[in-house]
């Protein structure tokens, strides 16, 4: 309901038109990484690999096959998830155990990426909490 208000010859409209043109808005975006999280997810909680059609029923989003069928694609494309034939479609396994070992990766691919691994692992170590590199340190020290 809208209710006009007169003043100087000016018209205006209350709040109630604000909420319907907020109605008509385009939806807003996922933030990045999203999709990808909520197909991994499913694919963690699957005890087999997955087609594209059995992750989109397995995730809440209301996503089309073939948007499901990309987001698996670049995932494999990224070394995230292996891919084996499944009649005719490729049916896709985690290569990575859970989120840890996905930041874990991607933390090894951004090494892999530089030039100078020393230098790029120094300025990781200097950019750590004290905390996180007393952890380190630790970790380290069982492994060695």
């Amino acid at each position: 309901m809208t209710d006009d208000v007169t003043t100087d010859g000016v018209t205006t409209h209350d709040a109630t038109d604000a909420v319907a043109e907020d109605a008509t808005a385009p939806p807003a975006r996922r933030p990045a990484g999203e999709l990808e999280a909520q197909v991994l997810a499913a694919l963690w909680a699957a005890d087999r690999p997955l087609t594209p059609q059995q992750v989109q029923r397995a995730i809440a989003a209301d996503l089309a096959r073939t948007t499901v069928a990309t987001i698996l694609a670049r995932l494999h494309e990224k070394g995230t998830l292996a891919r084996s034939r499944a009649g005719r479609a490729f049916a896709y396994t985690p290569t990575v155990q859970d989120a840890d070992g996905l930041a874990a990766r991607r933390m090894r691919t951004e090494l892999e990426r530089g030039r100078d691994r020393s230098t790029v692992l120094a300025r990781f170590v200097s950019d750590l909490s004290d905390e996180d590199e007393r952890l380190l340190r630790d970790l380290l020290g069982e492994q060695a």
